[in-house]
């Protein structure tokens, strides 16, 4: 592969991980992040590993922005060949206290709580705004680039969360319902312009927006994290490495023949009935 690759929330472990996997395939890497420090270190280590990468800071949610990034990215690097939407995440306005509702929940003044009918609509855009436009606007962007050329596609991040929809996270599980479903229509809309358009499912990895959530400060798991690892047959959380062969097949020509699919990698998260 010799690819211009741009990835988007690169600064976190997930995407650097990807980022960094594509640089050992002789792709030239654009790591955009919100944090300029944090794309900067990713580009460095690729640099320093013998890579070619740059950082830039970008807001996913600001068109102005991505076309700013574009440019630098097409005076260093060259035109974007391939775009992974790495950015997205959850807002605590938009996730309920329990798994369910409960009469006595109605009652419950602690400060903090928040049943179904407490979530914030704010909470709620913020989530969907991040997930899906923030998917939607980078693509308008950066898929520009691909318009004519061959070997072009777009890897969106979806969520096992967007096949069944886990409890007390109910905008992030739309959000990302809502990222699955564009990744199908933007497939058939792009096809006869021959990008490809897939999305991979992570299932539960650990990161830095959800390690407090599932793990103690002694590296034990919570109850909900222990109720992940019980219901994932493989018995562990993913590691970023996992996302990777996924990753090197639908951005390389051995899935030239495949757009519009969403490929769980989970452990079996999503087969399993518990049963």
């Amino acid at each position: 592969m010799n690819k211009v690759i741009v990835l988007t929330g690169a600064g976190g472990v997930l995407c650097s991980t990807l980022a960094k996997a594509l640089a050992k395939q002789g792709n030239k890497i654009a790591v955009l992040d919100l944090r300029i420090d944090a794309a900067n270190k990713v580009a460095n280590e690729i640099n320093a590993d013998g890579g070619i990468a740059i950082g830039i800071a970008a807001n996913v949610l600001e068109k102005e922005s991505l076309e700013a990034a574009r440019k630098v990215v097409n005076e260093k690097l060259g035109t974007c060949d391939i775009l992974i939407n790495g950015a997205g995440g959850n807002h605590p306005l938009g996730t309920t206290s329990n798994p369910f509702l409960q009469e006595e929940d109605l009652l419950n003044k602690t400060e903090g709580f928040k049943t179904f009918f407490e979530l914030d609509p704010e909470g709620i855009k913020f989530v969907f705004d991040l997930n899906f436009i923030g998917t939607l606007l980078p693509t308008q962007v950066f898929a520009k680039d691909m318009v004519g050329k061959t070997g072009c596609s777009v890897l969106n991040i979806s969520s096992m969360n967007a096949f069944t929809p886990l409890t007390k996270i109910p905008a992030y599980s739309g959000a990302k319902a809502a990222v699955s479903n564009f990744t199908q229509w933007l497939a058939v809309h792009f096809s006869k312009v021959g990008i490809r358009v897939n999305a991979l499912a992570p299932g539960f990895f650990l990161t830095d927006q959800n390690r407090t959530l599932l793990t103690e400060t002694d590296g034990s798991l919570t109850q909900r994290g222990q109720q992940i690892i019980d219901q994932t047959p493989m018995g562990r959380y993913g590691e970023p490495e996992d996302l990777v062969g996924t990753t090197l097949w639908l951005c390389g020509e051995g899935s030239k023949f495949v757009t519009g699919v969403v490929v769980p990698i989970d452990g079996g998260f999503a087969a399993y009935s518990g049963v």
